[in-house]
């Protein structure tokens, strides 16, 4: 079976995080799913230079958002996983709560029931309660909440530097190694 990840990519904004992500899968021996919200075309246009096409050919697979009858949308569609890049607020709600409007949210879903790796990097802030307790809940039913939180000791010299580190992070969830990637080696 080859390995596959779902990529999902929401309307909030760092939609180059869920693009790097395709990027750097491609490099790799990693078939990707890709599913966007339809917010998500909107931010696109407003944050990048890419068109939905260009971003849609970075990936193997390309799924419609009200398509529910997609591969993606059942448990017995095998996947390493899920990385949803950005992740909102409403997409986290609705996965938090187990209520799923569109084919971005049942395959997150699917990943849950199915005890597969769901990762979400949520982009808000600042943050109140209702984030917060949707966040707990997430991570209690197996999702794994991970913030683009970039890390300054491996003293990043460009915004794709910060860029990467947090998508190669948010791979490793998912057992997916990028080559190159820095990791902390500790003092010596």
């Amino acid at each position: 079976m080859p390995k596959r990840i779902i990529v999902g990519i929401t309307g909030a904004s760092g939609t180059i995080y869920g693009i790097r992500a395709l990027q750097l899968l491609s490099g790799l021996d990693v078939e990707t799913h890709l599913v966007m919200s339809k917010s998500a075309q909107t931010t696109l246009a407003l944050e990048t230079e890419l068109s939905s096409g260009t971003l849609k050919s970075l990936a193997d697979i390309v799924y419609e958002p009200d398509n529910i009858a997609a591969a993606i949308a059942s448990g017995s569609f095998r996947t390493c996983g899920m990385l949803i890049a950005p992740c909102s607020m409403r997409s986290l709600a609705e996965i938090a709560n187990g209520m799923t409007s569109s084919l971005l949210t049942r395959a997150a879903d699917v990943q849950l029931k199915e005890r597969r790796p769901l990762v979400l990097m949520v982009r808000e802030a600042p943050l109140h309660a209702g984030h917060l307790r949707n966040m707990l809940k997430a991570t209690e039913i197996g999702g794994i909440i991970h913030p683009p939180v970039p890390a300054f000791y491996t003293h990043p010299q460009t915004i794709e530097d910060i860029i990467d580190y947090s998508v190669s992070r948010a791979l490793q969830n998912l057992g997916i190694e990028v080559p190159g990637a820095k990791e902390w080696e500790g003092l010596s």
